[in-house]
């Protein structure tokens, strides 16, 4: 990889060659893209990242013939990842999935970031979506949110609620219900959404808030009851359990949610030719039901500009979340 450090170096070094030629980047886009694109994925393989990337990739090459390369960069909650892409050149070969973690979260949860996502990296197209789900074991009394937090409230002890990760959509939305529902909870952090469903069904937790993509099998199987959803409208998959703001909380929003992202300077044809192929794909019938199946809501409509405002208001309440929390990560 290239710096862009590295790269202003040598090109002001090589600036009196190069004065007549266009730069590498300012193509015209109907001469891009002539090699492969990298498509950086900053976490493992497996996830529900990674399945986005590589869905996106599979239909963008399908329907124009262009050559998408999924890479794999994990770590520090899609830091390592991100900073890849936002240091690489701007030239139309190297896009990356942003979340919710990574784009909104991380600047106020992290002592040092590498990249600043609101100057470092342009926003292309919103993609998906999935809520946070208040589930319970199934042998649960509880029946409603209503119900558990009437039971928190009247505990000499603190209820045990387990969420997959420090300083995550799911842990912060603990946070957000604590205030919101005048409650106070022991948080119990997990390494992953097994370990923690795993700890739920054996009854050491008495709820978990995680990802309807990480819930919503065992919920559909029984062996979970779902109470709530986190999103503004229920969601497709569990169209009968009720949203957070159903059961009194109003406005209440919390969800994790994916797009497309470049590093700042890609010039705006290209930009607009890969929002515009990221758009036919979620028009596809089988994309649409395959995110209703695994509990996303897909971003189908949403422009460019929604998708940079989404950003900025969330860098905003999540990041005055988190210093009131006072979580932080070195």
């Amino acid at each position: 990889m290239i710096h862009r450090r590295t790269f202003l170096a040598a090109a002001s070094a090589a600036s009196i060659a190069t004065l007549a030629a266009p730069s590498a980047w300012a193509q015209p886009t109907n001469a891009w893209p002539q090699r492969p694109i990298r498509l950086v994925v900053p976490f493992p393989p497996g996830g529900s990242a990674d399945f986005l990337g590589r869905m996106l990739a599979e239909k963008i090459t399908t329907a124009t013939g262009w050559v998408l390369v999924v890479e794999n960069r994990a770590g520090a909650a899609g830091n390592i990842g991100l900073d890849a892409v936002a240091k690489a050149l701007p030239d139309g070969y190297t896009f990356g999935i942003g979340q919710t973690a990574n784009l909104a979260i991380n600047p106020s949860l992290y002592a040092k970031m590498p990249f600043d996502p609101l100057k470092d990296l342009t926003p292309i197209a919103l993609v998906a979506s999935q809520p946070m789900v208040v589930t319970v074991k199934a042998e649960s009394p509880f029946r409603t949110l209503n119900d558990l937090v009437a039971e928190a409230k009247k505990r000499r002890e603190p209820m045990r609620v387990a969420f997959a990760g420090n300083g995550t959509v799911g842990h912060l939305t603990i946070e957000l219900l604590e205030r919101r529902a005048g409650i106070e909870l022991l948080n119990v952090p997990y390494k992953g959404a097994g370990p923690a469903v795993n700890d739920l069904r054996a009854g050491h937790v008495d709820f978990y808030i995680g990802n309807s993509i990480s819930v919503l099998g065992q919920v559909k199987g029984g062996s979970l009851r779902a109470l709530a959803v986190t999103s503004p409208t229920r969601l497709q998959a569990l169209a009968e359990v009720p949203t957070v703001a159903e059961s009194g909380f109003t406005n209440f929003d919390a969800q994790t949610w994916s797009g497309l992202v470049a590093p700042t300077g890609v010039p705006s044809a290209i930009l607009e030719r890969m929002y515009a192929e990221v758009s036919r794909v979620l028009t596809r019938p089988e994309v649409l039901a395959k995110f209703a199946a695994e509990g996303s809501s897909a971003a189908t409509g949403r422009s460019t500009q929604q998708f940079a405002e989404l950003i900025r208001s969330e860098h905003r309440s999540w990041g005055e979340l988190v210093r009131q929390a006072k979580i932080q990560i070195e």
